[in-house]
């Protein structure tokens, strides 16, 4: 019962046999290859419009190399305080910036609020020269909070940021958990309601190791690749990442993966709720949920086995992947149920 995190998964059967196929042979180096030319009309097709589009190794990579082609060194990236790239990230933003400051900002439940962004931006010291410039905003969807952004939220912080001058990028780490929760077209929550730059994720969900920056105006991606190769994420056997992008969004797999683990999340959640003393800290919306449990609960579910991150005080983490068994989930809640029953 290993509950510590998504990135605890494998890979899922499908993109390890395409990787398998690539191997097969020879193919051209950094990119010029058969799948990865194939990739970027994936992405088109999925977004509905031409893209750019860079594969990387990381998240972080993405997220910090997204962020450096919007954010001089002199600007500023304002996101909530609990996204990853303020509290996870180790100062890869403010490095590939070469120095930009990140404003972290509150919000309920992992997600910034339209009035807070207004407020912050609104008294931010726009042309003084002893201040940082206001650059980027960035977005986590889905949040640290396992909560999900919906397109008019989107929307009205995009709109607010724009009127400011601000590019809004997207941490999709957990991208399609979200989409799967939406239920909607991933254009309708990206390049539509006013997203610039997606930080596209698959390592969470199925893939071995791989991620891209998705431009939606390709000309905003001008020197981007230059920039890629200087961070030493240019592979040369780039088609090793591209195949796994591409088995992920093939019919759909992307969406299959994420809807299995959103599903357990909703079972444990529901599971979890029913029982007394335990409190759910979040909506569970996506595949991670937030409880305060009792401390004797804790206890007899981690002597049972059970793996999960304690994140504050008596509240715990648990985050479900996309090959989460249906029996682990139950056999979690009978011990928990066993416990509440002491």
């Amino acid at each position: 019962m290993n509950f510590m995190s998504d990135n605890v998964a494998g890979a899922a059967p499908e993109i390890m046999a395409a990787l398998l196929e690539a191997n097969a042979g020879t193919a051209p180096s950094y990119g010029a290859d058969a799948i990865s030319k194939r990739l970027e009309q994936r992405f088109a097709d999925l977004f509905g419009r031409p893209v750019a589009i860079f594969p990387v190794a990381t998240g972080t990579a993405a997220n910090a190399l997204a962020l450096a082609q919007f954010t001089p060194p002199w600007g500023s990236v304002y996101c909530h305080a609990e996204a990853h790239i303020q509290a996870d990230e180790c100062g890869a933003p403010e490095m590939f910036t070469s120095g930009a400051k990140l404003v972290p900002l509150p919000g309920p439940h992992g997600k910034l609020l339209p009035e807070t962004l207004a407020a912050a931006l609104d008294r931010a010291p726009k042309g003084f020269v002893h201040a940082v410039q206001p650059a980027a905003l960035s977005l986590t969807q889905a949040t640290e909070a396992g909560t999900v952004y919906r397109p008019d939220e989107v929307a009205a912080l995009a709109d607010i940021a724009h009127r400011h001058g601000l590019a809004v990028h997207m941490d999709g780490a957990r991208f399609a958990n979200a989409v799967s929760h939406l239920g909607c077209d991933p254009a309708e929550v990206t390049w539509r309601v006013g997203v610039d730059a997606l930080s596209f994720g698959a390592t969470k969900n199925g893939a071995l190791g791989a991620e891209a920056v998705i431009f939606f105006d390709p000309a905003k991606a001008a020197d981007f690749a230059y920039r890629r190769k200087r961070s030493a994420h240019l592979f040369s056997k780039m088609r090793f990442l591209s195949a796994q992008l591409d088995a992920y969004l093939a019919d759909g797999l992307w969406l299959r993966l994420a809807a299995h683990a959103n599903a357990m999340a909703a079972r444990l959640a529901q599971g979890l709720a029913a029982l007394p003393g335990v409190t759910l800290a979040h909506p569970v919306e996506a595949n991670e949920i937030f409880a305060a449990l009792p401390e004797a609960m804790i206890t007899h579910l981690q002597t049972h086995g059970a793996g999960f991150y304690r994140w504050d005080g008596q509240v715990v983490r648990l985050v479900t992947a996309w090959n989460t068994p249906a029996a682990d989930v139950e056999h979690f809640l009978a011990l928990a149920a066993a416990a509440a029953e002491k």
